[in-house]
């Protein structure tokens, strides 16, 4: 079997060894290769040191494991924390992070390697979650080791009966897990940002000179603004109770009414924006499609910038530092999002009131209506609602539909 041997001074040493190697052999070996005498080396396997009498295969060194070597005053100190804290424990985590952190990135060949190959992890090495180091560690100790069990079945299955029928389903299984293996294999080479966690999307914004964090949703149908967050802004004042009733999506939120326009302020412009008021404590303000497609944005993301009237102001995305932390977890996020107000994503719908305007929607005059505002580009419940709202004045219902 092959080990790998890495001095105090960081040089990598490739032995060839057999198991049933004594470590004083394995030590002799060294002397050939680094010229320490056999006397000043001290190995340590897994943090630990081990005797010149122990077999290699009985204190556990398998094939590829990494033992470390200490000379001279170092190896008088068995018990130096810096020999053994870059050690890792036998379920994949570090005997000792904090060491093993600044160990890894101190080496910037291997950090770069890292960003190559497994950025999750490098990204995880640079900031100061040590719990989160450790829990990744194990897992990838963890996928190792399932890995090499998987291969290990696999040898097995090959001098299986061919005419058992339950080999011949674990063999296909095998076949099918070997892909699924593989294409992650590759997708971790070839596209390893993939696995790389997802920042939402978030500009700062002003809305009735009150700075906000507002969350850029194009899934989004509408713009909503939470009623503690109406408030803050001195908005509330403005609600139109005639919009009350409830979105229907993941859950259910109470839609308050609607503030009909109130001015937001991107860089140094100024631009009218509508919202709906929801009863939702946890999500302050989400900037929709309704009013990125009124105001021409562009969410650049080669830029990372969102342009408001096709070019004329942009403001950056913030960074994930810059994000509140409450918003930071996506899932719960578009979870809140998606079932919190009418229209906000698609097939959201809810029960909003509208002022009498007779049984128009039985008439053929009614629909020829709503088929050419729909020619326009909105959705037919958009249009019915503007339509009954206004008497079934086409042009008002047009106008609030693209003032809205």
């Amino acid at each position: 079997m092959k080990i790998t041997v890495m001095t105090a001074d960081e040089n990598i040493i490739t032995l060839e060894v057999d198991r049933d190697e004594s470590v004083e052999n394995l030590k002799a070996l060294l002397e050939v290769e680094t010229q320490v005498p056999l006397n000043q080396q001290q190995l340590l396997f897994n943090g630990k040191e081990i005797r010149n009498a122990d077999k290699l295969g009985a204190i556990g060194v398998n094939d590829g494991d990494l033992v470390m070597m200490v000379v001279g005053a170092t190896a008088a100190a068995s018990s130096s924390p810096s020999a053994r804290d870059i050690a890792q424990n036998p379920d994949g985590s570090a005997v000792n992070p904090v060491a093993f952190q600044q160990h890894l990135l101190r080496d910037s060949n291997l950090m770069a390697q890292l960003f190559q190959a497994d950025p999750e992890l490098a990204q995880t090495l640079l900031g100061n979650d040590v719990n989160r180091l450790q829990e990744m560690l194990r897992q990838r100790h963890q996928q190792k080791s399932e890995m090499r069990r998987r291969q290990d079945e696999e040898m097995a299955l090959h001098y299986a009966d061919p005419f058992d029928v339950e080999a011949q389903k674990k063999i296909e299984a095998a076949i099918r897990q070997k892909g699924i293996d593989e294409n992650w294999a590759a997708a971790l080479e070839h596209n390893p940002e993939a696995f790389a966690r997802v920042v939402m999307l978030y500009v700062d914004m002003d809305v009735n000179g009150v700075p906000l964090k507002a969350f850029v949703d194009s899934g989004a149908q509408s713009t909503i603004i939470s009623k503690s967050c109406a408030e803050r802004c001195g908005l509330l004042r403005l609600l139109d109770q005639r919009y009350k009733g409830i979105a229907q999506g993941v859950g259910q939120t109470e839609i308050l009414g609607r503030i009909h326009v109130a001015p937001i302020k991107i860089g140094n412009v100024f631009y009218p924006c509508s919202f709906l008021v929801l009863d939702s404590p946890n999500m302050d303000f989400l900037f929709g499609l309704d009013m990125l497609r009124k105001h021409q944005c562009v969410i650049d993301l080669k830029e990372n910038v969102l342009r408001f009237g096709g070019g004329e102001v942009s403001v950056p995305f913030l960074q994930e530092k810059d994000i509140p932390s409450r918003d930071q977890d996506e899932e719960n996020l578009l979870n809140q999002a998606s079932g919190s107000g009418t229209q906000v994503t698609s097939g959201v719908k809810a029960n909003t009131p509208s002022q009498p305007a007779g049984d128009l929607s039985n008439s053929t005059e009614f629909e020829g209506k709503v088929a050419r505002l729909i020619e326009l580009g909105f959705s037919r419940g958009e249009v019915i609602q503007a339509l009954k709202f206004f008497d079934g004045n086409e042009d008002q219902a047009a106008g609030y539909l693209f003032g809205g």
